[in-house]
C-alpha cells in the first residue's frame, strides 16, 4: 500500500502540473476525490486494527504482570513489534491523506485559474 500510494502522488502531482484544460483537470479531480475516499477508509480500517494490537497489548501486558509467565513475555514482545509497524503505517496513511487534500485544494485553485481565463 506505501508503495502504491506514493506512486500514485507522484502521478497525480506530474499530471497536475502538466494539465490546462478544464476537462482535464475535471478528470484528475474525479479520480482523485475517489483515491481520498478510498485512503480515507483505509486509514480508519488500519487505525481500527491498530487500537486492537494496543487493546491485545495491554491485556497481555496486565497477564504478564499477574502471571510473571516468561512465555507471556514472548507474546507481549511480539505483540509490541507488531504494533510498532501498524503505528508506522498509520502514520504514513495519515500523513498521505493530508497530503493528498492539500493537492485537493491545488486542483481546485487551477480550476479556478483555468475557468477564469
Amino acid at each position: 500500500m506505501t508503495e502504491y500510494l506514493t506512486n500514485y502522488m507522484k502521478q497525480v502531482e506530474r499530471r497536475l502540473e502538466a494539465a490546462s484544460g478544464a476537462a482535464e483537470l475535471d478528470a484528475i479531480m474525479a479520480e482523485h476525490k475517489d483515491k481520498i475516499a478510498f485512503m480515507q477508509h483505509e486509514r480508519i480500517v488500519h487505525f481500527l486494527v491498530t487500537m486492537l494490537f494496543a487493546l491485545v497489548l495491554a491485556i497481555f501486558m496486565l497477564a504478564l504482570l499477574l502471571t510473571q509467565n516468561m512465555a507471556m513475555l514472548i507474546l507481549v514482545t511480539i505483540i509490541l513489534v507488531l504494533l510498532a509497524f501498524y503505528i508506522k503505517h498509520y502514520y504514513f496513511l495519515e500523513n498521505t491523506v493530508q497530503k493528498m487534500y492539500r493537492v485537493y485544494d491545488q486542483i481546485l485553485e487551477k480550476q479556478g485559474r483555468v475557468s477564469n481565463e
